[in-house]
């Protein structure tokens, strides 16, 4: 977000600046060329006066001596053709007057039309010039002056002038990006400190709040909403913990009271009954491990899954058989088979504890007489436990959503239930990486597999 609003604000700076800069520089190179184009223009007039006082003296003492000493201070040529074109007198640039004295300038000047300014060009297309004007007296022409003047000072001062303007665009960039960084600095500074107490809540901080006294007023606004959001959202985890605790505690002891009247009743029993009282005894410790869960997640808000390996179809046939009784009193069979032992590194309470929320979805929406199939698979790392009813289903764009809390079909109004079986065992599996997948089965009913990873990733 930083990069865009600094782009947002440097890029117009940065054009402006090179367009303010770009004119600048554009309307002193013409000053330059201009102002050397008069100087040279008014020259030529002064030797247009000198050259007509020698005309008509018939003599070049003057004028070659004001040429020679002008050519020395600003190294400019000067010289005076008489009406038949050749050189009358000149300021020792032979070689330069020579060159000009046939061309079409001078031609021109002797017919009698006077020099024009020279045409304006770009300031890096400057070239060297030359002026030639018609010497007048009374009306005729008698000779014409030239005046050939290299353009290396005008170029050089045209440079000087671009290399202090460029020098000046680019500090004033570097000021501008330096006040766009601070800007932005300044504009974001809330916004990161939101950000950053979005992280620490993440991680458990419920407490973390952001100043709101910083910063432009609209994110002071959302600053003082955050905050709200923040103070809201912890009473709410508290009220949450606070159920989950007591809940947790008062469960525990007619729990303990459950085990010992078991433990009471077993010294009675035959020992026919050891296998049953057995069963009870592991589902009463199953259930106080969820407990002892359930606490530590009220206390610290989150509870470490403990990995270990487990065998998936073991874990799948011991379910399968603790459900058995249930589902025997709704008149639907319970079948689990796996060809060979699936492992997986895993956390066994919570796969058990999906499990037992998918076979009590599926026992409860098959029909009396039906078949519920539990099979465990390995394909690649992830390992899958299918649960198979041979219930009502649901159709393909409806089983996508069987997941979500609360959702019931609407053709499941009459069977007991509050849609959250799969929806917590879909919660359960995600905090292990794992996952959930509702298909409709051939032949009618549902598949619901348990995907489980081979170290903890899916």
């Amino acid at each position: 977000m930083r990069a865009r609003l600094v782009v947002v604000f440097l890029a117009p700076l940065i054009a402006l600046m090179l367009v303010l800069g770009s004119a600048a520089g554009w309307g002193a190179a013409r000053s330059i060329q201009q102002g050397f184009y008069a100087s040279q223009l008014g020259d030529l007039g002064y030797f247009v006066t000198s050259a007509r006082q020698g005309l008509l003296s018939g003599s070049t003492t003057v004028f070659e001596g004001e040429a020679k000493r002008y050519r020395e201070v600003y190294g400019v040529e000067v010289a005076v053709f008489d009406l038949s074109g050749s050189v009358w007198a000149s300021s020792g640039g032979g070689p330069a007057a020579a060159e000009h004295d046939q061309t079409e300038k001078v031609r021109l000047a002797l017919s009698g039309r006077r020099a024009e300014p020279p045409a304006t060009v770009l300031p890096w297309e400057m070239t060297d010039i030359v002026l030639v004007e018609p010497v007048f007296d009374d009306g005729d022409v008698i000779g014409a002056v030239l005046l050939a003047a290299d353009a290396d000072a005008p170029r050089a001062a045209i440079g000087q002038q671009t290399l202090i303007l460029v020098a000046v665009v680019l500090a004033a960039i570097g000021l501008g990006v330096l006040l766009v960084f601070l800007l932005a600095r300044w504009v974001l500074s809330p916004v990161r400190r939101l950000d950053d107490a979005m992280v620490a809540i993440e991680h458990g901080e419920m407490d973390a709040r952001v100043a709101e006294d910083t910063g432009p007023p609209e994110l002071r606004r959302m600053t003082r909403v955050f905050n709200g959001m923040a103070g809201e959202i912890e009473r709410t985890m508290a009220r949450q913990q606070e159920f989950a605790l007591n809940a947790s505690h008062e469960l525990r002891n007619p729990l303990n009271a459950l085990l010992l009247r078991v433990e009471h009743l077993a010294t009675g029993l035959g020992p026919e009954w050891d296998g049953d009282v057995e069963e009870t005894r592991e589902e009463g410790r199953r259930m106080a491990r969820i407990l002892e869960t359930l606490l530590g997640l009220a206390r610290k808000g989150r509870v470490d899954s403990a990995f270990s390996a487990v065998d998936l179809a073991t874990v799948a046939a011991r379910r399968a058989e603790a459900w058995r009784d249930v589902a025997a009193q709704r008149g639907v069979t319970l079948r689990a088979s796996a060809a060979a032992p699936v492992m997986s590194v895993t956390d066994r309470m919570i796969v058990e504890s999906a499990l037992d929320a998918v076979i009590d979805n599926a026992v409860k929406f098959s029909p009396e007489g039906g078949l519920v199939e539990i099979d465990t698979d390995r394909r690649d790392d992830v390992c899958m436990i299918t649960v198979r009813d041979h219930g009502p289903g649901l159709p393909a764009d409806q089983a996508a959503s069987a997941t979500d809390r609360f959702w019931r079909s609407a053709s499941s109004d009459d069977v007991p239930g509050s849609g959250l079986g799969l929806a917590i065992a879909s919660d359960l599996l995600d905090s292990i990486d794992g996952g959930i997948t509702v298909t409709p089965a051939e032949g009618g009913g549902l598949a619901v597999t348990l995907l489980v990873a081979d170290g903890g990733a899916v």
